[in-house]
């Protein structure tokens, strides 16, 4: 049987959130170049977006992390599966995140760039689960949405690699759950 996705996020919500976000980040970054940092694979959708309504210039890299190993909980121990190109000394870096929920994997990938010496890091997210939050000292910069505790997929987001493409945000409703 089909999964049932409810609607959380419309498309055209998403899409002035988005214009609202890349607005303080154009006020913030003037007169600097933001180096943009897309966590593969969800964050592409988020990232494609936001870039094209930065009017700062722009450069960007991407960078695969797993902490989940074959599970659905974290294991809280994370892996690079895919580095950067690119090195960061002396860029001003935005990494930028589909969703965040305990924070272990940005904690842990916030330490390993500081480390290659960039002139600043900073945080944005499309969603944001605060709730779900273990690692407190994840202070997410910009922030398109905060969520409540549920899964949700589209805009990037997937469930069992489905369901990425959607326009909007919905939350899956597996069979048996109301």
């Amino acid at each position: 049987m089909a999964d049932k996705i409810r609607v959380l996020l419309t498309e055209e919500e998403v899409d002035k959130r988005i214009n609202e976000v890349a607005g303080m980040i154009n006020q913030d970054y003037a007169g600097k170049q933001v180096h943009l940092i897309c966590i593969l694979k969800g964050g592409v959708f988020f990232t494609c977006e936001l870039a094209k309504r930065l009017t700062v210039p722009v450069s960007m890299d991407f960078m695969s992390v797993s902490s989940y190993g074959a599970g659905t909980v974290s294991s809280g121990v994370v892996k690079i599966v895919k580095d950067l190109d690119e090195p960061l000394e002396g860029k001003d870096v935005l990494i930028v995140e589909d969703i965040i929920d305990s924070g272990r994997t940005l904690a842990y990938l916030i330490e390993v760039l500081k480390q290659r010496g960039p002139k600043s890091i900073h945080l944005c997210t499309l969603l944001d689960k605060p709730e779900r939050r273990v690692k407190k000292q994840v202070k997410v910069d910009y922030t398109c949405f905060t969520i409540p505790d549920e899964f949700v997929v589209g805009y990037g987001l997937d469930y069992d690699q489905k369901y990425r493409n959607l326009p909007y945000i919905g939350v899956v409703e597996l069979d048996g759950q109301a």
